[in-house]
């Protein structure tokens, strides 16, 4: 039963992100009208993850996801962004904070998000090995499976561990770039499907979705992923079998107004969070570095 803190000063605003989380019945929200008050329900309550607004008083979104990264890596937090609040937000990715949803795509992103990210958070355990790995290469091939990706996703975070390369956060953090690249993959590589189409009709970007995993050519396509980690370094290279892109076409990561856009929202996290992202020519394939800090 994961709790979510909510941290938001506009009480409608508060209220209809309340009615979203509580479309899960698994789901206990708490709430806080700034930062301030947010950060003492957080040593109190201990939540599974934070929720914040960016534009607070006292103490804005910043604030909060930095202070409570100082207090415990491991909470994930998602930052809610709006109109006038991209440079917070991006501020926010590069503090600590594991992801973000523009305000105006809440009814359809918001709790789909908070749910990835708890996975993600909650995969993070495995049992110390009795020997000093050094390091792991391995290849996988996947079909198009949203739960086999949180599958991998989630066993790539362990191999993470077994060689010490990053912090609790940092865990959380990739997992999350390494997720947005394998549904990028399977979604707009393998089965050919425009992310605009989400940000048009949703329920007819998912039901397009279902339709082309059961159909030629679509279904037979997989999903490469190549990783070697060691205790400095992790690279991962994924491979889709569509038709590809031209990767100039992608938005500017660095370009605030972005973080409002739907499309393009997966490569940005990727960006965000990975030291180096480096697609090929056609774009079907995609090279994500992180290194130890």
């Amino acid at each position: 039963m994961p709790t979510i803190l909510v941290a938001d000063d506009d009480d409608r605003d508060r209220n209809r992100i309340g009615a979203i989380l509580e479309r899960d019945p698994s789901i206990t929200a708490i709430y806080a009208v700034d930062g301030a008050e947010a950060l003492a329900q957080f040593e109190t309550a201990k939540p599974d993850l934070v929720l914040t607004d960016l534009q607070m008083p006292i103490m804005n979104g910043v604030g909060l996801v930095h202070a409570v990264r100082q207090k415990c890596g491991s909470t994930p937090i998602v930052v809610m962004t709006s109109h006038g609040s991209q440079e917070l937000a991006a501020e926010a990715l590069a503090v600590g904070a594991a992801s973000y949803v523009p305000k105006s795509e809440a009814d359809y992103e918001l709790l789909n998000t908070v749910q990835h990210v708890l996975t993600l958070s909650t995969r993070r355990a495995v049992a110390p090995l009795p020997v000093e790995l050094k390091q792991i290469r391995r290849v996988y091939v996947i079909h198009n499976d949203s739960q086999l990706i949180t599958s991998l996703v989630g066993h790539l975070q362990e191999n993470l561990v077994q060689v010490g390369l990053c912090d609790e956060s940092d865990q959380i953090r990739f997992g999350v770039a390494i997720e947005e690249a394998l549904i990028n993959a399977m979604i707009h590589g393998n089965l050919e499907i425009d992310s605009d189409l989400k940000e048009q009709d949703s329920a007819q970007f998912d039901s397009l979705v279902q339709q082309r995993r059961a159909e030629q050519p679509y279904k037979d396509r997989k999903i490469e992923v190549e990783i070697e980690l060691s205790a400095k370094q992790a690279t991962v290279t994924i491979g889709d079998q569509g038709l590809g892109f031209d990767p100039t076409t992608l938005p500017d990561p660095t370009d605030p107004e972005n973080l409002e856009k739907i499309s393009g929202r997966g490569v940005l996290l990727m960006r965000s969070f990975m030291d180096e992202v480096q697609f090929n020519e056609s774009g079907n394939q995609v090279t994500l570095i992180k290194r130890k800090t």
